[in-house]
């Protein structure tokens, strides 16, 4: 049976003990931490850097596991000092008031007995009598309605208590005045029990799972333990989340992190990794810090479950570590802004640090799009080729992918021939997180006028559009650039509240997706030939007949073609595409950059020309013009006529 706290044991708790033993494992986490770092940079690093031999390899796989180790040891030492200091903070208020208390008791003369009750002296004179009225023992009220309340029962159980009474009065108040001041005693000693005892079994049970066996492996399980850990902890230590400012603006959660104390920072970033380091407003190292770490939390959560949707995202999880762990010298250090298994996954990754770089751009990606392999190699391979190729021109930039939305999930190619089934929605909900994140980039950046830009690729192009029309638009955000766009749901480029001179749009002339149907005009589908009606009729007013001769025959094609111009409600405008006026359009009134038409659509792939604007190897003058206007130079894009 678990020993229960007695106030004696609260009264001689020496916190400051606490306090020291909270700081002896913080040193530990960061003697780990530290340990770390140097077998990263100093030993694998120094090895893979200079020997490529297979017993070079073999220690490299060594070493990293021992990094590892460290790392595991640096987040369970910051949850004990959490642990240990949590517990300190939030018995250092009962305690102080329990001592007030006995110090009223022992000013009076009155005795505190061992099960907290107090006995107080006979004072006052009886009218009846003349004697002095006696003296008694009066039980505490410790606040709760429940039958372990001894203060709610006389003496014996005999019935119910009523404050102000003495054990066996008259049920009136007491003639004797020590009576009072005795009780108030007694109900502040049960008080300040009850709640340290309160805070003790939150504690005890997070400080036993903080503990492990000899001989330990620190492989996925263990991560997953860890995991398990720190729900404990934050369990536990409840009184750091309601400081959090959760429902406060980047701006104030960023003022709210400058005037904690590193101490203060160091226990959040222990206990609510997962929090900090997905709260925008928060600075760039910090989340970075808070995120690797959620990230192997999350890797050791996911790596025990075997739903495909999870095996799916861990793979993704598991190439961003790789790649955080194996940076190339060649690209801009990256940052993990973000990490999370809510929804489809989510996954914010800076190439470049984005509080101190000048200029500033935030890629929304689009159809399909999930925290999954593919992700973590194409979509990470476009914000830094992104940052790589804007610090030509400009050092001082940093490119951001961001996942923080569900995208639909569909590839473009399925798009293609069933726009119908996407809508608005996932790109309304993206919008206003987009908003907060952009917000967050602004309030942490160190320059006074950064320059940001907000990017948007195929559906993030519409996402980003919807986060453009809100009220005063995009935070901070100076230029916008649409490729692969299905439409922004705007329809001019003034709607997007930036000025129509720093709207840029890309549109590969053999994108399908940037030429999709009104959805009056993809009514008239239905009259077309097979595949080649539909293919004609999304690139009816470009590419119609060449493509139909491609897929579906000459009669196919030549019926998708007019199908494309021609049929619908009766009434058609051929700048209008699935998502409003088509940002390349001229009505649309955005500055078209150039860029290269891509790859014609065959059978196998209808939209091969949807992915390449970020590719300096595919589509050097697009990824070129694209960096340009991410290092604040728009001025020297090369343009294109609008369609």
């Amino acid at each position: 049976m678990t020993a229960v706290l007695t106030w004696q044991q609260l009264r001689d708790l020496k916190l400051s003990e606490l306090d020291d033993a909270a700081d002896g494992w913080a040193k530990v986490s960061y003697h780990a931490d530290a340990a770390a770092e140097r077998v990263d940079a100093e030993m694998a690093g120094s090895l893979a850097k200079t020997q490529e031999s297979e017993s070079a390899k073999a220690a490299i796989r060594r070493l990293n596991q021992l990094r590892l180790n460290y790392q595991y040891i640096r987040t369970e030492c910051g949850l004990i000092r959490t642990s240990v200091n949590g517990l300190s903070t939030e018995l250092a208020s009962p305690q102080r008031r329990l001592k007030e208390a006995l110090d009223d008791a022992a000013g009076l003369s009155y005795t505190v007995q061992d099960d907290g009750s107090v006995g107080y002296p006979d004072a006052g004179k009886n009218d009846l009598t003349g004697e002095k009225v006696p003296g008694g023992t009066v039980v505490g009220n410790n606040g709760t309605l429940t039958s372990g309340n001894k203060g709610l029962y006389a003496p014996g159980n005999k019935g119910l208590y009523t404050p102000g009474s003495g054990p066996g009065g008259p049920g009136l108040i007491n003639p004797n005045p020590n009576h009072a001041k005795a009780q108030d005693i007694a109900d502040r000693i049960a008080h300040a029990l009850r709640e340290a005892r309160e805070i003790d079994e939150r504690y005890r049970p997070a400080l036993s799972k903080l503990k492990a066996g000899p001989g330990l492996t620190v492989d996925a399980k263990t991560w997953a333990d860890a995991a398990a850990d720190a729900q404990a902890v934050r369990s536990a230590a409840g009184y750091l989340t309601d400081d959090i400012p959760l429902d406060k603006s980047p701006a104030s959660r960023k003022e709210w992190w400058d005037h904690l104390t590193q101490e203060q920072r160091e226990e959040y970033l222990a206990a609510y990794p997962n929090v900090i380091g997905n709260l925008d407003g928060i600075p760039a190292m910090a989340r970075d810090e808070a995120n690797r770490e959620n990230l192997q939390l999350l890797i050791g959560k996911l790596s025990g479950q075997h739903d495909e949707e999870s095996k799916t995202m861990l793979d993704g999880l598991k190439s961003i570590d790789y790649q955080l762990k194996h940076p190339d010298p060649k690209f801009p250090p990256m940052y993990l802004l973000g990490i999370g298994d809510e929804g489809n996954g989510r996954a914010i990754v800076s190439y470049g640090n984005p509080d101190t770089s000048k200029n500033v751009s935030a890629y929304v990606p689009g159809l399909g799009t999930a925290l999954d392999a593919d992700f973590a190699k194409n979509d990470l391979k476009r914000a830094r080729d992104t940052a790589k190729d804007a610090q030509f021109y400009d050092p001082s930039s940093a490119s951001i992918v961001w996942l923080g939305y569900d995208a639909p999930q569909m590839p473009a190619s399925e798009f293609v021939h069933n726009a119908d089934v996407v809508s608005m929605d996932d790109a309304k909900a993206g919008a206003n997180t987009y908003n907060d994140f952009m917000a967050g980039i602004s309030a942490t950046n160190e320059h006074a006028d950064p320059h940001i830009t907000a990017i948007g690729h195929s559906y993030g192009s519409l996402t980003v559009g919807q986060a453009a029309q809100h009220d005063g638009g995009i935070p901070g955000a100076d230029d916008i650039i649409l490729v692969g766009s299905p439409g922004t749901g705007a329809d001019h480029a003034e709607d997007l509240n930036i000025g129509k001179d720093h709207v840029f749009v890309g549109a590969a002339g053999n994108d399908p997706v940037t030429m999709l149907p009104n959805h009056g005009e993809a009514g008239g589908m239905v009259v077309g030939a097979g595949i080649g009606a539909v293919a004609g009729s999304i690139l009816g007013h470009e590419s119609g007949s060449y493509l139909g001769d491609l897929v579906g025959g000459g009669a196919g094609a030549a019926v998708g073609g007019v199908v494309g111009h021609k049929v619908g409600d009766g009434v058609t405008d051929p700048d209008e595409i699935w998502f409003g006026t088509d940002p390349a359009s001229r009505d649309f009134g955005a500055h078209r950059f150039r860029v290269d038409d891509g790859p014609r659509p065959t059978t196998h792939d209808p939209a091969p020309a949807h992915s390449n604007y970020f590719n300096p190897e595919k589509d050097k003058e697009s990824a070129n013009n694209i960096a340009l206007i991410v290092a604040g130079q728009s001025e020297n894009i090369g343009v294109e006529r609008p369609r």
